[in-house]
């Protein structure tokens, strides 16, 4: 999955496959992770907050099952 960069203290990128609606994110500290049945909007909404990290720990984090890749 293509990711994107992100400018956040916490997020190095994220990616979004919108056929599987799958959410992956790659955080500064190497982690790579999954995570299932997010919404477009959720991914929209994410890759327009003000503070990714904020919104990604408000609206996604413990919200959708999830698997670490990396």
């Amino acid at each position: 999955m293509e990711r994107q960069s992100m400018s956040s203290s916490n997020i190095s990128s994220v990616g979004y496959d919108s056929e599987s609606h799958t959410l992956e994110v790659e955080f500064h500290s190497g982690g790579v992770y999954q995570y299932f049945d997010v919404p477009q909007s959720i991914y929209d909404a994410l890759m327009h907050a003000s503070s990714h990290g904020s919104y990604f720990h408000r609206h996604i984090k413990d919200q959708y099952r999830w698997v670490e890749i990396i």
